[in-house]
Order: C-alpha cells, then structure tokens, then sequence
C-alpha cells in the first residue's frame, strides 16, 4: 500500500504541474488577432508565455530535486496572489485569484510531501 501511496505522490505534482503550465500557456493564445503581424504575434507570445517558460524550467529541475518545485510552485502562488492585490483591493482578488494560485499552492504542497518521503 505504502509503495502505491509513494507513487502517487512522485507522479501527481509532476503530472498536475504540466497540467498547470498548459493551462497557464493557454491565456497567451489571445495575443493573435488578425490586424496583428507575425512579428508582433511572436513577440506577443513569447511575453506572456515567459512565467510559462520560467515554470517549465522549474518543473525540469524539479523532477530531481523536489524541494526546488515545492518551494518555487508556493512561491509563485503567493507572488501571484500579491501581485492581483497590489492591482485590485483584497475581498475582489482572493478568489479569484485562488483559480491560479490554488493549484500551484497545491502542486507545491505535493511536491514538498514528495521530497519529505525521499528524505526520510
């Protein structure tokens, strides 16, 4: 039971992060407009799709060294929650901003449980 558990936990923030940084890349996709040329499209692209990028970087250094995702993954959310704060007032932005933050507190979380079992 403890090997299937251990599985699990190794397999789910990697899985959910990937999940994660699609779901994030699709929000750039509304750069592209037709009064637009394909340089500034690229460009468009390429600048919403840098935390993605940063993210993916993290999800490969991750996938040896938990720590490294669980410790990025909260860190981004809680960036993300201040950052939604500084913009608009506190009671607007929690939930809201929860539908971001929520899963990277989440694949954080699992990561952390994840690097906690190895090292024990």
């Amino acid at each position: 039971m403890k090997r299937k558990a251990n599985r699990f936990i190794y397999w789910a923030p990697r899985i959910l992060s990937i999940l994660f940084i699609m779901f994030l890349a699709m929000f750039s996709l509304d750069v592209i407009s037709p009064e637009l040329t394909l340089k500034q499209i690229i460009i468009g692209l390429f600048m919403h799709n840098i935390p993605v990028l940063l993210l993916l970087l993290v999800l490969i250094i991750s996938w040896k060294y938990e720590m490294v995702g669980g410790v990025v993954f909260l860190l981004a959310g809680l960036l993300y929650i201040i950052m939604m704060a500084i913009r608009l007032s506190w009671h607007t932005v929690l939930p809201w901003s929860l539908l971001i933050a929520g899963p990277a507190f989440f694949i954080g979380i699992l990561f952390m449980i994840n690097w906690f079992q190895k090292k024990e």
